[in-house]
């Protein structure tokens, strides 16, 4: 058995929003393809220092001793998944603690508490807890807006949770196809619906069909938790 040891570590968990919506709409085949994709951008995106400790479906774990690089992890990441033409959103969550390192594995609370934090964010939200915020001096690029309290899951006390962005940010609009939750550009929508004085926008003729079909259903699932 692995010998254990004690860290000290910045914990990043990053999640495709929305996956289960884009498998049944368009297959298991393109949503292997979007996972492999989004493992792609993961890679691309980590700062020196930073590792990739596991991959499990539409959700990686990342972590490093350097704070300030999974912070920039993280903001680089959601960048590269908000501009890549018809993919899903991502939330991300951070946190810093003492876990237990056993061979290439971690294992502690403070894994859960980022886990938590991601189910938590919304869709091109990165949401970190006071541990990450008041170790970084936000720079010209950065920026930490306070959320208040939170009760988590099997988490004993609130947390004080953060969202981070950077300070300027100019990114186009994006829509959500409300059918398989991908990400559709104004310009590089296949068709759009009104419906409740609402303008849909969709990623093809299909997903554009299925919502005339039924729309209130997708736009009640897609208020209730998406993963």
């Amino acid at each position: 058995m692995p010998d254990a040891r004690e860290l000290d570590l910045a914990l990043m968990m990053a999640d495709l929003c929305g996956y289960t919506a884009l498998t049944e709409t368009h297959g298991a085949l393109q949503a292997s393809e979007t996972v492999l994709r989004f493992d792609s951008l993961v890679k691309a995106s980590l700062e020196p220092g930073v590792r990739i400790v596991d991959s499990i479906g539409d959700s990686v774990f990342c972590a490093g001793e350097d704070t300030r690089a999974i912070v920039r992890t993280a903001l680089r990441l959601r960048d590269a998944a908000a501009s890549e033409p018809g993919f899903p959103r991502i939330s991300v969550g951070l946190h810093r603690g003492s876990v237990v390192e056993r061979g290439a594995r971690l294992f502690g609370a403070p894994i859960n508490l980022a886990a938590r934090l991601t189910a938590h964010a919304a869709g091109d939200q990165i949401l970190c807890t006071e541990e990450v915020a008041q170790s970084i001096q936000p720079g010209d690029d950065m920026t930490f807006r306070p959320l208040g309290g939170h009760i988590f899951k099997n988490v004993v006390r609130p947390v004080t949770i953060y969202e981070l962005a950077r300070r300027r940010e100019t990114a186009e609009i994006v829509f959500v196809d409300p059918v398989c939750r991908m990400q559709v550009s104004a310009a590089g929508s296949a068709g759009t619906s009104v419906f409740g004085g609402a303008t849909y926008h969709f990623c093809s003729a299909r997903c554009a069909s299925l919502f005339s079909a039924a729309p209130v259903l997708y736009l009640t699932s897609m208020r209730g938790p998406a993963s």
